[in-house]
């Protein structure tokens, strides 16, 4: 199944935003497996092994999705719900600040981190919430 979105013209798989939502979380400081607490045991459990790093563990929960735990589930979900918003929000911060990087492993948010303090509100909103559901 191909689950593909568009952001600013350019495709990129659903589970990437997820990887880079995870990055989003390592870069505020700390590892997914802290942030994501309700999937860090179905990561222990169904990705053992798997290296840690570039959304491997994030592309083993989505090949066992059908086998992860309803919280897991849950907060993937929200995750994904608050990737979109962020994306909706920061769509013009990333146009202006982050033209020149390429997407793929996080490194749009990375960039709009890195220029914190020149988003917009509602990009500095949305990555407040964004921080928040990942604690």
């Amino acid at each position: 199944m191909h689950n593909r979105t568009v952001f600013s013209g350019v495709q990129i798989n659903r589970l990437t935003v997820l990887a880079g939502l995870f990055c989003l979380a390592i870069a505020a400081g700390a590892s997914a497996a802290e942030r994501n607490k309700p999937c860090a045991d179905d990561a222990a459990k169904l990705c053992e092994g798997v290296q840690r790093g570039e959304g491997r563990v994030a592309q083993c929960l989505k090949e066992h999705e059908s086998e992860l735990s309803s919280a897991c589930k849950k907060n993937i979900a929200k995750l994904r719900a608050a990737g979109k918003n962020l994306k909706q929000a920061c769509e013009g911060d990333k146009d202006k600040l982050c033209k020149d990087t390429q997407p793929g492993g996080g490194k749009i948010l990375q960039c709009l981190k890195q220029h914190e303090g020149e988003l917009s509100a509602a990009c500095k909103k949305q990555m407040a919430q964004l921080k928040d559901k990942k604690q």
